[in-house]
């Protein structure tokens, strides 16, 4: 990291380490699911397709990702278990729960087409996910149970509903005569009023779906005769039954039992005792919230879409596109900064968005962002093909003030010239001949006014006259715009337009110009130019998906 005046910023991010030997597990569910399955007109009260797509998105995750050793999904919802001595992201739950939710996405977004080959994407999927840290394997056991049993209650009531619609009642009436109802009486609805025999519906319906890696022989490849050579590797496999917690049934995986542990039967599940598990953390109220997002991999998710070193404007543009996006859905985001692979979002001050909830706030951010970079990445790439989903993870940090709000955000601009200059001279030194190596060890040590006279005197560079944006970073918020046809609920006859920006926001004048972004007026205190700040910058650089490190 560059070293700067800004870096104390950082002291107000909390650790959240799911401690060993806490069995890990995340929780996805679909944000507004009942109108994105009405814009995109899914079949009531299953959509096998859309089943299948939720189903092959989790499979991508158990193939992403080797620490995820079990998933169990149905309707708009899905839950991964990692195997008891996993590591992944030092067990950080913030890092955890955004990449699941944002590869979901993403992949989701990928796999629409292979699905819905008629049907038009019409706005971003997004999901909500969260860390529950299961004591033991007796709670993961009662949790599965639990969600297990919560499928086939809601999908025999969404069935009878359904069936209860199309004989010709309105909503209201088919929640009326659903009130109150049994499990037994609604099996007898089925039959008596419709002729359905519950227990002859699709499994994958009833029961829901589970996905476990099973050892698979696979030939991995060829001896000097020509014959294959088979190993043992793990791949993940779809079942439906009955009872995913029953004894039987889990304690002839194997990977099962190596991974989590054997089961011994169970009893009646009671809800209450696994929702004495599921605390959510809530954001500090009355303080300004920065959801920050970077780029999972992305060095290689740059080499492998052969983006433009050390700066890719399209690449940059997408990213801004995916901030708009985010801006225009959630209405609490006030200002958001982005550079290379990373995004903050600045919630206001008196937000309620989720309740405060961390894991619900970063999720439904690093989701939506997610989905829409695959959405619009034919936009700006349209020769290229994507050939993965991207992922990012993200954080939660609240700031108490609007001047350590302001420091935060000039300590990425700080790194975003630094990171910037450093690149830049870095891939022009490959360019010219040098090895990566060579690059590195002519650039150690240097400082900002030798890489001005190294651009300057060997490439003709001068680097003030470089994009705007590749020097400032981004910028993105809302300003108010003028029209002559205002709706009547608009007020002071005004609307507003989300824009991106390339200014510089270390500087007082653009926070007193912009006033209404914070609600506040900020108070006046020293700050600093970028170029009057590198002086007092001592060198370095941070990861960045445009370098080489």
């Amino acid at each position: 990291m560059a070293n700067s005046k800004y870096e104390y910023v950082k002291s107000f991010e909390l650790e959240d380490e799911v401690m060993l030997p806490n069995l890990i597990l995340v929780r996805l569910t679909y944000r507004n699911f009942e109108r994105f399955s009405e814009i995109h007109e899914f079949e009531k009260p299953n959509d096998g397709k859309a089943l299948n797509l939720m189903n092959s998105c989790a499979i991508a995750v158990l193939e992403e990702y080797p620490d995820v050793v079990f998933s169990y999904g149905f309707h708009d919802e899905y839950s991964f278990v990692f195997k008891k001595t996993s590591k992944f992201y030092q067990r950080r739950a913030s890092k955890i729960l955004s990449l699941i939710a944002s590869f979901f996405s993403s992949t989701y977004a990928t796999k629409w087409k292979e699905f819905f080959p008629h049907k038009e994407l019409k706005y971003p999927p997004s999901f909500h996910s969260r860390v529950i840290s299961c004591a033991s394997l007796e709670v993961l056991q009662v949790y599965l149970g639990w969600r297990q049993n919560a499928c086939h209650d809601d999908n025999l009531y969404r069935t009878c509903f359904w069936m209860l619609i199309r004989s010709g009642k309105t909503k209201e009436e088919a929640k009326e005569a659903l009130k109150d109802g049994q499990k037994q009486g609604r099996n007898e609805l089925l039959f008596q009023m419709f002729g359905i025999n519950y227990k002859k519906l699709p499994e994958m319906f009833r029961q829901g779906s589970c996905i476990l890696k099973i050892e698979v022989e696979d030939v991995v490849k060829c001896d000097e005769n020509g014959m294959p050579i088979k190993r043992l590797r793990r791949k993940p496999d779809i079942f439906h039954t009955q009872k995913i917690v029953a004894k039987k049934f889990w304690n002839e995986k194997f990977v099962l039992v190596k991974e989590l542990g054997t089961l011994e039967e169970i009893g009646k599940i009671i809800p209450e005792y696994i929702r004495s598990f599921l605390f959510e953390n809530k954001l500090l109220p009355s303080t300004y919230i920065i959801i920050r997002i970077d780029g999972c991999h992305f060095h290689r998710f740059s080499d492998i879409h052969e983006f433009e070193k050390p700066n890719d404007s399209r690449a940059l543009n997408l990213m801004n596109a995916c901030a708009v996006a985010v801006l225009n859905e959630f209405q609490d985001v006030v200002f958001a900064y982005g550079v290379s692979d990373e995004y903050s979002f600045v919630l206001k001050k008196t937000s309620q968005f989720n309740q405060r909830h961390s894991s619900q706030i970063v999720s439904a951010i690093v989701s939506l962002f997610s989905s829409v970079y695959v959405m619009k990445w034919n936009k700006f790439f349209p020769q290229k093909t994507l050939k993965y989903p991207p992922s990012f993870d993200g954080r939660a940090v609240c700031y108490p003030s609007t001047e350590i709000l302001q420091d935060y955000l000039a300590w990425r601009q700080v790194d975003c010239h630094i990171n910037n200059q450093y690149n830049t001279c870095f891939w022009m030194l490959v360019k010219s001949g040098k090895t990566k190596a060579e690059a590195q060890k002519c650039l150690k040590g240097t400082q900002t006014r030798e890489k001005y006279e190294l651009l300057s005197q060997h490439f003709c560079i001068d680097y003030n006259s470089l994009p705007v944006m590749f020097r400032h970073g981004s910028s993105v918020y809302r300003v108010k715009k003028s029209t002559s046809a205002i709706p009547e609920n608009d007020n002071n006859g005004e609307l507003q337009e989300v824009i991106v920006d390339h200014c510089n926001i270390i500087e007082q004048s653009f926070w007193k110009a912009h006033s209404s972004i914070l609600g506040e007026t900020p108070d006046d205190s020293d700050s600093q130019i970028i170029a009057s700040t590198d002086a007092s910058i001592s060198e370095g650089h941070t990861s960045n998906y445009f370098c080489e490190q």
